[in-house]
């Protein structure tokens, strides 16, 4: 999966160390990152490549966090060279590129990103937020009021039943592979509770012995996904709910569609119940 980076490793403990000239830059504009497509993949620009355009760049940074002794920054604004090799690409291109830890690594600065963009005055009071210097926290110098990353619970759930798995699209999306069920942690439910509710609202079936896979930082939602399988219980006919899925059927081991990546929690899932992993 695309956090699966090892034997490096994603050290996000807050230090709010000065870069020095070949630190990674992140910079986002709404959906969009600045990177270099090479012949050994992607590249983002250190901070001596931005330096000339950008005097401020070493005083106008955010921490964000280190890959073995790289460390990573995120700068919000910045002047970009007109013939540079850095273009702006969507941050779909995480999902394949390499190396990747590059790509967990845009990906996981891009849900920083949102959080800072989407934090930057007090929900409670209106008044601007500053940043914590001991913490990744945002803080209310008016009210008080303190604002940590957001993180959503979700699950994936595979539903078998015997040889067979149900699998389903999305309705309205622009990821139009296969998937398993999935859907997000209400206020007051278990994640158990979750995947009963979710298989019973999409496809109107009931579930037992749900059992907990493996779980998964989905940065492209602002998700931690938990990946669940579970038993069919009872009448397999299948009732969508139009509003969330274009389809759903089930599919015999044999008959399982190519997975053509294993970036996801999803994508795995799906491949280790196709090869009689589970």
């Amino acid at each position: 999966m695309i956090q699966d980076i090892q034997p490096k490793h994603l050290d996000n403990q807050y230090r709010p160390v000065p870069p020095d000239k070949e630190s990674w830059v992140l910079y986002y504009e709404d959906r969009a990152v600045l990177l270099k497509k090479t012949e050994n993949g992607i590249v983002f620009p250190k901070f001596r490549e931005l330096e000339r355009l950008n005097e401020e760049i070493y005083t106008e940074y955010i921490y964000l966090f280190s890959v073995d002794e790289e460390r990573y920054y995120l700068v919000q604004e910045l002047n970009r060279e007109p013939l540079s090799d850095f273009t702006m690409e969507n941050t779909e291109i995480f999902r394949t590129a390499q190396p990747q830890y590059h790509a967990f690594a845009g990906i996981t600065g891009y849900q920083l990103y949102n959080w800072y963009r989407g934090h930057k005055y007090c929900g409670r009071c209106g008044k601007l937020m500053v940043r914590d210097e001991k913490e990744r926290m945002l803080r209310c110098s008016s009210c008080n009021n303190m604002e940590f990353p957001k993180i959503c619970p979700a699950v994936i759930v595979g539903v078998t039943d015997g040889n067979r798995i149900l699998m389903s699209k999305y309705a309205g999306r622009a990821y139009k592979k296969y998937a398993l069920l999935a859907g997000f942690t209400e206020i007051g439910e278990t994640v158990e509770g979750t995947v009963a509710r979710e298989v019973m609202e999409e496809v109107g079936l009931k579930v037992k012995n749900i059992r907990y896979y493996k779980s998964q930082p989905w940065a492209f939602s602002d998700t931690l996904l938990m990946g669940f399988y579970c038993d069919l219980d009872g009448d397999d006919q299948i009732t969508i709910d139009k509003n969330e899925l274009a389809l759903a059927q089930w599919f015999e081991r044999e008959d399982i569609p190519d997975v053509m990546s294993e970036e996801s929690l999803t994508n795995e899932m799906i491949l280790k119940f196709k090869n009689r992993e589970v």
